[in-house]
């Protein structure tokens, strides 16, 4: 992990394209202002790992819903 210091107002850029600027510090927060083309997507940590989440939830075949497809190929078949 790369660590740095910055200031308000100052800022960071990745990649040319991503730009990271401290906008202020009030006691334990900092606002950071983030520009990045929009093909970039920015998340807070805890959403993006809530999306995660979700994503693999809904890749998990329900069983009602799985047998219900199963019973309806195999009708298809015998046709």
């Amino acid at each position: 992990m790369l660590v740095l210091s910055r200031k308000k107002g100052e800022t960071i850029v990745i990649q040319d394209q991503i730009e990271v600027t401290i906008l202020s510090v009030e006691g334990d927060t900092v606002r950071v202002g983030i520009s990045a083309p929009p093909h970039i997507d920015i998340f807070r940590k805890e959403i993006y790992l809530s999306i995660q989440e979700a994503n693999r939830e809904s890749a998990v075949p329900q069983p009602a819903n799985f047998e219900a497809l199963m019973h309806r190929l195999r009708g298809n078949q015998k046709k």
